[in-house]
Formats: structure tokens, sequence, C-alpha cells
């Protein structure tokens, strides 16, 4: 027994039983101080996380065009939720931002920012200022799997010049909570809007960017260098091969005879253009052009004459099978017209102090069972009286011959500046400057339409100061140059249909769902399928109810401005100015893109190929329309046609706008990745995948033609209108 023990009186056993007490209070003070450790351990893990020095891999890619790279200071800072970065400037050893280089970096933070929002790109000038194109940044942790990408394609321009990147995940503004993101978006926009203005270049017609040139663009819509001194050079080599010729011809001189034309045909030339100079005589021919030359949007099926064109059957029963009759032929729906009644009226062009000449001709046309599609009969006026004529194919040869060449003649000024210019181009230029001034670059619909809208600016400002300005192209050989080309701008705009820009529409308001050989109508239609399901495919990850297409501010800001702002002076064009449906959405979409693709393509691209040989196509016509059948000659005919001059401009110019683009994306090729998610990457894959399935059957479908129609496959389209 301890002394203790004994002086209060315990025994053995108490003492025992007081140590185990004590024991088992130590055993429980140990593993409360334990868990105390432990907590205090973690907690203080979790603060040297926050406070560590994170370091942070920064990938960043410069333009691979001319002149991307600079020799500026760049500097760049990681915003994140919970802080930024150091500025850092981006130095390694060597060259950096070399053009088309892929350069790493470091960039240190003295904690975790947490998930990133933005990188915050600065430029500043190293002795002399020298412009970058930024492709893309991309952000990850040494030693994580987590990396993001900020997709850019920008120019920085000027000296310290700022530039904020979102991280590429397409975002609407309704998944933007944090006050940073959201200001983010409100001042891109404003700054846009700034810089992307409407402006009404002519009354009657839909705005456009305000832009007096090309030059008051900015950089980011402005072409690359490569294109820029391509498309520079390619006029002038082909205005000056054509002035040789005009020199060796003696300028300003008519032609002798129609072969006389062949001596323009040196280097500028092409399968089809060569066929087309064999074959224009032809009425086959001149019908199989109705369906896929480059206006094949004109013909309509005829269910009744017009009033106006007093068409017999007597008239017109050589040219059909000798079974049946026209007005048999009306009720089977094998007989079609092209109307020009849009020429009536049109002032004609004063070129060198002489007054050229415009008809508003009637063609009727019949689909032969043996034959194809040929015509029947054509009528040079709108206005008719007793003594006009009616043109058929059993007159004089010269008198028809002169006939469809008047036809050719409207089909030149109605594709040139309708179905081309105006349809394509400037319709598609609404929704571009629409989307930069409405839509922020992180927005899903942003991300789809950025890559269609490539260089349509440019092009487009270049066609008003060059081609259809007061001293412009048009004025100089084309017969509606001058007055004429607004005042027939301005009725195609009061007829212009929304409606009629959609293909299946078209073909069916138009009764030509059944004509054969109609290859446009078969391809557009294949196309127009492939891109609907893109849209859609695009539009169901980010939407998923007709209430959030009306709730999404920025989309309903983006339709208004298409609609009230850029066809405000297209009084029956019929869309309305606020989405309610993702139907409506899907369209509207894949109207720009369809435009903007396939039915720039059909317009553009064939135009030197119908329009080198100048007989088939004439710019302009410089005697009035024949009134008398008998007194067509060919002089009459070679004073008619384009003089020398005006054919070699005519061939330099379709040479020039109708060719291959050395720098052309094809349609579905997404150069610039502005999607960064898997499931908007898979759509895509499977958008190309579908694209080279219509090109393979387009490819089989012509294969053994002798004439065959390959403008809209896919890998000869571009993706956007650039030329």
């Amino acid at each position: 027994m301890t002394e203790r023990a004994k002086e209060v009186g315990e025994g053995e056993g108490t003492v025992e039983r007081r140590r185990k007490l004590e024991l088992v209070k130590s055993t429980v003070k140990g593993t409360e101080k334990r868990q105390e450790t432990t907590a205090e351990k973690k907690d203080f893990h979790h603060y040297s996380i926050l406070q560590r020095k994170m370091e942070y891999k920064v990938t960043v890619a410069t333009g691979t065009s001319e002149y991307s790279g600079t020799n500026n200071y760049i500097y760049v800072t990681l915003v994140g939720e919970r802080g930024e970065s150091e500025r850092t400037v981006l130095d390694n050893p060597g060259l950096d931002f070399c053009r088309g280089a892929v350069d790493d970096y470091t960039v240190k933070s003295s904690a975790d920012l947490g998930p990133l929002i933005l990188v915050r790109l600065e430029k500043q000038k190293y002795w002399v200022e020298d412009n970058w194109f930024c492709r893309y940044v991309k952000v990850s942790i040494p030693g994580e799997r987590c990396s993001y990408t900020f997709p850019c394609y920008r120019w920085l321009v000027g000296d310290k010049v700022v530039v904020e990147l979102r991280e590429g995940t397409a975002k609407k503004i309704c998944y933007d909570n944090l006050p940073l993101e959201i200001s983010h978006r409100t001042s891109e926009l404003q700054e846009r809007q700034k810089i992307y203005r409407w402006l009404a270049w002519a009354p009657g017609i839909p705005k456009c960017i305000d832009a007096k040139t090309e030059a008051d663009l900015p950089q980011d819509a402005r072409f690359d260098n490569e294109k820029r001194s391509d498309f520079v050079g390619s006029l002038n080599y082909a205005l000056l091969e054509l002035s040789l010729k005009k020199l060796a011809i003696k300028f300003g001189k008519s032609w002798d005879d129609l072969d006389d034309f062949k001596r323009i045909f040196w280097k500028l030339r092409s399968p089809i253009a060569e066929y087309t100079m064999t074959h224009w005589k032809e009425d086959w021919f001149f019908g199989y052009q109705f369906l896929n030359g480059s206006n094949p949007r004109m013909i309509t099926r005829c269910k009744e004459l017009p009033e106006n064109f007093p068409v017999t059957g007597d008239m017109v029963q050589s040219s059909l099978i000798s079974t049946t009759t026209l007005k048999e032929e009306l009720k089977k729906g094998n007989i079609f017209m092209v109307d020009h009644a849009i020429m009536d009226g049109i002032p004609a062009n004063v070129i060198r102090d002489r007054t050229q000449h415009i008809a508003a001709p009637l063609c009727l046309l019949y689909e032969h069972p043996e034959k194809g599609l040929i015509p029947i009969a054509i009528q040079l006026e709108q206005k008719p009286d007793k003594d006009t004529p009616i043109f058929l194919p059993s007159d004089p040869p010269l008198a028809w011959l002169l006939a469809k060449m008047w036809v050719r003649h409207a089909e030149f000024q109605v594709f040139q500046l309708l179905s081309h210019l105006l349809r394509t181009h400037l319709v598609v230029e609404v929704v571009c400057v629409a989307t930069l001034r409405q839509l922020p670059a992180v927005h899903p619909i942003y991300k789809l339409l950025a890559p269609h809208l490539r260089y349509t600016l440019e092009i487009n400002c270049r066609g008003r100061t060059q081609l259809i300005s007061s001293d412009g192209i048009f004025k100089r050989v084309v017969s509606t140059g001058g007055d004429g080309l607004l005042i027939l701008a301005q009725r195609e705009y009061k007829v212009l249909t929304y409606r009629s820009l959609q293909p299946k529409f078209d073909f069916l308001d138009r009764g030509v769902t059944k004509l054969r050989n109609y290859f446009y109508r078969d391809y557009s239609l294949m196309l127009w399928d492939v891109i609907q399901n893109f849209v859609s495919g695009i539009v169901s990850l980010y939407y998923q109810s007709d209430s959030e297409i009306e709730q999404d501010s920025e989309l309903q800001a983006w339709i208004n401005d298409v609609a009230v702002e850029g066809f405000v002076e297209v009084p029956n064009f019929g869309l309305a100015s606020e989405l309610k449906t993702k139907e409506e959405l899907i369209t509207l979409l894949s109207v720009a893109i369809f435009t903007s693709t396939a039915q720039h393509a059909a317009t553009n691209n064939g135009q030197f190929d119908w329009c080198a040989w100048v007989p088939n196509t004439p710019c302009t016509m410089r005697h009035p329309p024949p009134t008398d059948k008998d007194a067509v000659t060919m002089g009459l005919i070679m004073d008619t046609l384009p003089d020398i001059s005006q054919s070699c401009v005519q061939m330099a110019i379709t040479w020039h706008l109708g060719r291959a683009q050395p720098d052309a994306i094809p349609m579905g090729q997404y150069v610039e990745q502005y999607f960064t998610e898997p499931a908007a990457l898979k759509v895509i894959d499977k958008f190309r995948k579908e694209l080279k399935e219509v090109e393979e059957q387009i490819i089989a479908q012509n294969e053994g033609l002798e004439l065959q129609y390959l403008y809209l496959c896919p890998s000869r389209m571009e993706n956007s209108i650039t030329i």
C-alpha cells in the first residue's frame, strides 16, 4: 500500500481501480486530441491550397496567315472565381508569337484561382507597332487533368490594347450568374455596337454595315493579307491579259463574226465554258441553263398563259410531240415560263456616250419527253402591241438566235444583281451585322454562325465600291449600270420573301418539284436537310424548350435587329421580329447557313462557265430588241452584242469572281473552333460525315454525264461568302 493510499485510508483494490479509471480517461483524452489534430491538419491543408503559389501552364496559338505574328510585348492575366493571377509577360528564350506558333508559358498565382472565367491578353508596343492575331489560349494545371480553352480568333491592334476571352463553353445569358460574367457580356456587346453600326446605303434595300470602303472595317472583318493580295492580283492579271487582247484586236471595235469571240479564250478558260462555246445555240442547252446554269431560280410552272403573252397553240404545235396540244400540256404541268417582268422600264446605261438597251422578255418552255426542256416561244416586251413579234423556233435561224440572246442578256442582269448579289450577299450581311451587334462570343448561336460570316463584310463593301458604284464595273460595261441597278434592286426587295429563301417552299411555290434533270433543286434539297439536321442538333444542345428561346434576351435582341433594323426596307419579307419556338430559330439559322454556302455557290461559282462565252450571256446590248424577224442579220447581231472592250471586261470579271479561291474553307470544315464541348464537336463531326455522303451521291449521279453539275459538292463550296 502506497503512502498516499495509507494517508487516505484506501486499500490496494481501490488504488487499482483508480489507476484503471485514469488510464481510460487518458485514452479518451488522447483520442480527442488526435481528432482535434486531424481536423486542424485538414483545415490547414485546405488553407494551404488556397494560399500556396499556383503555377498554370498557358499555351498561346498565333494565327497561320501572313503577318499574324508579332514582336510586341504580350501579357496575360488569368481570371478565376477566386481572383486573378499575376500579370505576366509571355517571354521564352528566342522568338515568341511567330506565324503559326504554339508557345507554352508558365503563369504564377499567389493562390488557387478556382474555376477560370477569363483570360486577359494585353499587347504593348516594342519599338514599332506590330499587330497580332491570336487563335486561342489554353490553360492547364501541371499534374492535374483540368484544362480550359479560350477561343480568340481576333486581331490585337494598337498599343496597350486589351482583349478578354471567355472560356470556350457556350453559355446563354441565363447561365451566367457571376457579376464578372454578366459585366463581360454587357461590355463586349457595347463595344461591338460602337464598331459595327447599321447604314441605310440606299432607300428601299436592306441596311448594311456602316463603312464607306473596306478600309473602314475593323481588322477582324478584313481579308487576311494573302486573300487581299490574291483578290487584287487576280483581277489585275485578268484585266491585263484581256487588255493586251483588246490592243491586239483593236480597242472599242465590234466583233466581225461570232467565231471572233474565240480570240479572247486564251489562258482564261474552263471545260464548261468551252462546252458552252460549242453548244450555246442549241435549244436544249438554252433550256438546261434555266435548270442548272448560274440563275436556276427563275423558272416556274405555267398553268395558264398570261394575257400579255398571246401565244396560241398553232404557234407552238411544231415544237410539241405530235399527239398533244398546248392546252393539254398546260394541264399536265409540262409547260414552264421564265418572266423577266422586273426588267420592264429599267433605265438603260450610257457607256462611252452610247445608250445601251434593255428588254423584259417572257420565255415559254416545254418539257419535251425526248429533248428535255426547250424554248417554244419568246416575246421581248411586257406590253405588246399588234406589231410586237413572238419569236418561235420555226422563225429564221438568226431571228430565233437573237431572241434567245435577249433572254440570256436579261438573265445576266437578274442573276448578277438579284440572284447573286442581293439574295445572297446582302441578305447574309444583315445576319452578319446583327450577330456582331447582339450576340457575345460565348453565346452558342454566335459560335454556330461565326464561321459562316467570314469575309462577308469586306467582299460586300468591295461590291458596293467596285462593282455597283457610280464609277464601278457595272457602270462601265453592263446595260443596267448607273441608275438602273438601284431601281432593279428596289423592285426585287419589294417582292423578296423570307419564304422564298427556304428551298423546299421555293420549289413548291414555283411548281417545279417534278421537273426532270433539275440538279440544282435535287442537290439543294439534300443540302438543306443536312444543314437543318446540323442546326437542330446544335440548337437542341442549348435549348430544351420553346420557353427558353423566348426567355433568351440576347437572342430576342438579335432577331429584332435582323427584322426591324436590317430588313426594315423590305415590306413583304415576312420575318417576325421575335422568336417563339425552337423550330423558328432552326429554320432561320438554316436559311442563313444555306444562303451563305449552297445558294451562293449555285449563283456564283458557275458564272465564268456560263458567261465567258459572251454571246451566251451578254452583259449589255448596244441595239434595241428587233421588231422585224426578217430584218435580223449577222451584222445586226454583232452590232448588238458587247464590243471587244466590253467582252474582255465581262470575261475578266466573271473569271475573277467565279474562280475557286486559294484560301477557301470548304463547307463544314471549321478551321476556327469556336465550340469546345464534346457534345457540340460530336454534332459537327456528324455534319461533316453527312456532307461527305451528299458529295458521294452527287459525284455518283454525275458520273458519265457529258455536262456535269458539281457546283453544290460540299468540297467545292465555301463555308461563307468570301467572293
